[in-house]
């Protein structure tokens, strides 16, 4: 059966800006996604010791004399090339933020009090950022965490129909990725920490993904698509477990510890490894992680693991595009998928063949998030035509 396209259509339970919000929230999501990567993958993730200033400023100092006498320089130098990049990546995400609050404030209007509840709970976690600038952090965690809990209370109570609840989790996510942004600071990029903090970017670009999609309520009507939905669940499962191994390798400077060896490893198709002591995934607090603390044999089986999950992951979208192929007036997408799953395999390879170049190892994160775009739209979209 060929699918059906409605035309584009604003759903009628929203506000007709809401769409519109959500995917300037979209495209301003993967931009935090790929400059993130950026800050991560250029050692600039500590140039800003403090959070949520950086050595005290608003902005970030030009010269190293401009911050001499802050209390952060004992922590870490200035280095004005680098805090920019840390500093201008904390701007975009409280930009996001903004977008993804409004979009819960549209979503709650006709939610008796939703408004109210939304705009209190925006209220706690704002008072907790300057007590926590004040060296109040228990009051502070206090506040943060009653406002976490009065979303995730509110997205619990209302139906989705409107958003509203979507929008009430994307809120609740996004403010807890302000929290990882702060610990990864704080902790001194824990790898635990950092990893969190890569997956609750793309779970918030997820989620404002499949709103934006319900948003103008243009569904991609097929027979098959409680199948060809079923295949969309188990990839983002499987694409899920995927970026968290590359979160944990990079984050454990685990990229080159099989040298610039592909398909083997160290000149061997199994090295010695030590899988045990390299996912262990707390080691306290106090220890500064940037350069990675672990044994080489350690390094290896997190790049073992990244690569035999990658293996995993391209047989099964390859068997997707598959099946998808085989459904009338799926070609398009088969190929978008089947593209960017080539694609993300051969910046895989040229990371370690080049020995990590900055363009291509950024452009591996972007080509998850986009492999991510492509599988929630399809979970968005595809509808039976009876639904």
């Amino acid at each position: 059966m060929n699918p059906t396209f409605r035309p584009v259509l604003q759903h009628p339970a929203l506000n007709r800006n809401f769409h519109r919000i959500a995917w300037l929230a979209v495209a301003l999501a993967f931009g935090v996604i790929v400059f993130g990567a950026f800050v991560r993958l250029s050692n600039a993730g500590l140039s800003c010791p403090d959070w949520p200033t950086c050595y005290g400023r608003a902005a970030w100092p030009s010269a190293a004399h401009e911050a001499v006498d802050h209390v952060a320089t004992a922590i870490r130098p200035v280095e004005p090339h680098k805090a920019w990049r840390e500093q201008v990546h904390r701007m975009l995400a409280g930009a996001l933020g903004v977008l993804v609050l409004t979009l819960a404030l549209v979503a709650a209007r006709k939610r008796r009090y939703g408004v109210l509840q939304v705009l209190g709970a925006a209220a706690l976690v704002a008072v907790s950022i300057p007590l926590y600038m004040r060296g109040q952090h228990a009051a502070a965690s206090a506040l943060a965490a009653a406002g976490e809990a009065l979303l995730l209370v509110v997205a619990l109570r209302w139906s989705n129909a409107d958003l509203s609840r979507a929008a009430a989790l994307t809120l609740m996510v996004i403010v807890f990725q302000a929290l990882l942004g702060m610990w990864t600071v704080t902790w001194l990029l824990k790898p635990i920490v950092v990893m969190g903090h890569l997956l609750g970017g793309l779970l918030t670009f997820s989620l404002l993904v499949w709103m934006a999609w319900r948003a103008i309520d243009r569904p991609i009507l097929l027979a098959e698509a409680d199948a060809l939905r079923r295949w969309a669940i188990v990839g983002l499962a499987l694409l899920g477990v995927q970026i968290a191994l590359g979160g944990w390798t990079s984050a454990n400077y685990a990229a080159l510890s099989c040298g610039t060896d592909f398909p083997k490893c160290v000149g061997q198709w199994w090295p010695p490894h030590d899988f045990r002591e390299g996912f262990v995934l707390w080691r306290g607090i106090g220890v500064d992680y940037e350069g990675g603390i672990l044994d080489g044999e350690s390094r290896i089986a997190i790049q073992l693991a990244h690569r035999m999950m990658a293996i995993a992951l391209f047989l099964y979208l390859s068997c997707m595009c598959a099946r998808l192929l085989q459904t009338p007036g799926m070609r398009g997408w088969t190929l978008l998928l089947g593209g960017l799953t080539v694609a993300q395999v051969m910046l895989g390879i040229a990371n370690v063949k080049l020995a990590l170049p900055l363009p291509v190892a950024v452009l591996h994160n972007a080509g998850a998030a986009l492999l991510l775009f492509v599988l929630v739209s399809l979970l968005a979209r595809l509808r039976s035509p009876d639904t």
